[in-house]
């Protein structure tokens, strides 16, 4: 039977925000800040998550205040991410999503530690798990791409909708989010070209 262990429960809730030097206010302070800095809701989200997942793991071993992390500290949490094992499956966690979990913490600690809520920062010499670089398990052959784009009966609206979709996703390599954005004044029919607003890293292209 494998040693690794199931991680708590993801997003139980910190939720005591009385101590102004706590983990709660300061993940507050900290996810106000990039607001204001203009990042993505969906980076703001996902910071928060995270935090919150480590914010409960120092509370359960009696770890208050930020302050009271050291380096040894954060490597006991790398290690707790290497041995725990996901909710849904229970597989290990891989090591994409250990690199997630921390360099949210060292993005966070950067933040505590250039705004004076730490003394030093205890994640700058945190070494992140490397991670690999991999092209698709399997890339769809041109036969095998007309056979799905095909599949959409174009006689029908909706039909006709979802094979715009298919061959807008397939051909320009646009993401979903930015797909699902578009507006019609965003398509130049006559230079055959379409406009992202807002895409990837608030970036128009």
């Amino acid at each position: 039977m494998s040693s690794r262990k199931r991680p708590s429960k993801p997003l139980t809730p910190v939720d005591d925000i009385s101590d102004a030097r706590g983990f709660q206010s300061l993940i507050n302070a900290h996810l106000s800040d990039l607001r204001v800095k203009n990042y993505s809701e969906q980076t703001v989200i996902g910071r928060e998550q995270y935090l919150r997942r480590f914010a409960v793991w120092c509370l359960d071993r009696g770890l208050r205040r930020p302050t009271e992390i050291t380096k040894p500290v954060l490597e006991r949490f790398q290690r707790h991410l290497f041995n725990s094992r996901t909710e849904k499956d229970d597989q290990p966690l891989s090591f994409r999503s250990q690199y997630a979990h921390l360099s949210h913490v060292r993005a966070w600690f950067k933040w505590l530690a250039r705004n004076n809520h730490t003394l030093f920062n205890p994640a700058s010499e945190l070494e992140l798990p490397k991670v690999g670089f991999r092209l698709p398990r399997a890339v769809l052959s041109q036969q095998e791409a007309e056979a799905v784009l095909a599949v959409p009966n174009i006689a029908d609206p909706c039909g006709l909708r979802d094979r715009a979709i298919m061959e807008t996703l397939y051909s320009c390599g646009v993401r979903r989010s930015e797909l699902a954005a578009l507006k019609l004044e965003d398509i130049d029919v006559q230079r055959r070209t379409m406009f992202i607003r807002q895409g990837k890293g608030k970036k128009d292209r």
